[in-house]
């Protein structure tokens, strides 16, 4: 079964060429990975506030969110949603700790 996230992440890929009045997603992506990036940051922010007022619903709602705009971010720099798949396996069974240690 394919995964909500590898059908959303084909969905954006698709947008890549739409026409921006026809997709909200090809709006975005048509202006520029910085507006991506600045929309990704927006939603993360959102996300965090409805953490810190332990607004449960609002959290989930707006993780949505931020997942979304991650992947439309990641297409705007053409970086494949497979590639941080590979990157989070490759990290698997890893503890956070060795693994931020070998970044250095």
């Amino acid at each position: 079964m394919t995964h909500v996230l590898d059908v959303l992440a084909k969905t954006i890929e698709d947008r890549k060429t739409a026409a921006p009045e026809t997709s909200w997603t090809a709006k975005l992506l048509s202006k520029g990975p910085d507006k991506c990036a600045e929309k990704f940051g927006e939603e993360a922010i959102e996300a965090v506030i409805a953490c810190a007022k332990n607004d449960r619903a609002n959290l989930t709602a707006e993780a949505a969110d931020v997942i979304y705009h991650l992947l439309v971010m990641l297409a705007a720099r053409d970086v494949p949603f497979e590639d941080v798949l590979s990157e989070l396996a490759r990290r698997e069974g890893v503890s956070g700790i060795e693994e931020k240690e070998a970044r250095t």
